[in-house]
């Protein structure tokens, strides 16, 4: 097992390196999509990742956001985002991360999440703890949802289809507050690392998720779909928090799918008009 883990943090030490430069000089934007944008260092940290991964485990399947992955001759794969958070990287919003996920036989056995801004590493390993740096990483303690700091994100492709308005209301009025920061897998960091206290999200693929479910899991915390139920990669939605605040989010979550508020939205009232 340490073997994975170690070569993991290795390489996403060496891709966030390579990612610093592209984010100090400016990148160029390509469109995969109306919205969806990709860089060059997006491919030129993908191409690293592929390029380490296939030296050190020659047999390892590869599932990689730009499509350079490929099948493997084991049960084992990975899950690379080589720059989550491209949008902010590309508008030097100063969140975004290379993330890293391990499977075999289809249970996550390491993980790795590096924020080379901040020099921070997440990691975790399969019954072995997760660490931030060199240090035990743990989720919060928070006990109720009013008390919560909670994270969620929006889709950039089909925003207008989004329904997570709606939970993003209700979840705000219930808690501390909601932060939007654009990179699902520092978020899932930040819920192990106790920064935030859940997390929520619609839509997201395996390779947001890989790395940061097991680091959750690992420091404490709970991972579901939002009805409660099993995540797997293939899930719609995701809820992540530090096992305390689970219930209670996951009853939120079902009054929204339901469609009963306990807080309507506000009326938009027209400003006034002064002489």
């Amino acid at each position: 097992m340490p073997q994975y883990l170690e070569a993991a943090v290795e390489i996403a030490r060496e891709a966030g390196a390579l990612l610093l430069p592209f984010y100090s000089r400016g990148v160029r934007v390509e469109y995969k999509g109306e919205v969806d944008i990709v860089t060059e260092a997006d491919r030129a940290s993908e191409a690293l990742i592929i390029n380490r991964l296939n030296g050190y485990f020659p047999g390892h399947a590869i599932v990689a956001e730009e499509g350079g992955g490929h099948s493997g001759k084991t049960g084992y794969r990975w899950y690379v985002d080589p720059l989550d958070g491209t949008t902010n990287f590309a508008h030097t919003f100063p969140m975004f991360c290379v993330s890293m996920g391990l499977e075999k036989d289809d249970e996550l056995i390491a993980g790795v999440i590096y924020d080379p801004l901040r020099d921070e590493l997440f990691s975790a390993e399969k019954n072995g703890g997760a660490r931030f740096n060199n240090d035990p990483l743990h989720v919060s303690r928070v006990g109720r949802l009013e008390e919560a700091l909670v994270a969620t994100g929006f889709p950039s492709n089909k925003r207008h289809k989004s329904v997570n308005i709606h939970f993003y209301h209700q979840i705000s009025m219930r808690s501390h507050g909601v932060r939007r920061a654009g990179s699902a897998a520092l978020d899932l960091a930040y819920v192990a690392a106790g920064r935030l206290d859940c997390f929520w999200e619609f839509h997201l693929h395996a390779w947001d998720i890989a790395a940061g479910k097991l680091i959750i899991q690992e420091a404490g915390g709970e991972v579901t779909d939002m009805h409660g139920g099993p995540h797997h990669m293939e899930s719609s939605h995701i809820a992540a928090s530090n096992g305390c605040l689970h219930a209670p989010l996951i009853e939120a979550f079902d009054e929204v799918f339901a469609g009963v508020y306990r807080v309507k939205l506000p009326e938009i009232q027209k400003p006034e008009v002064r002489s």
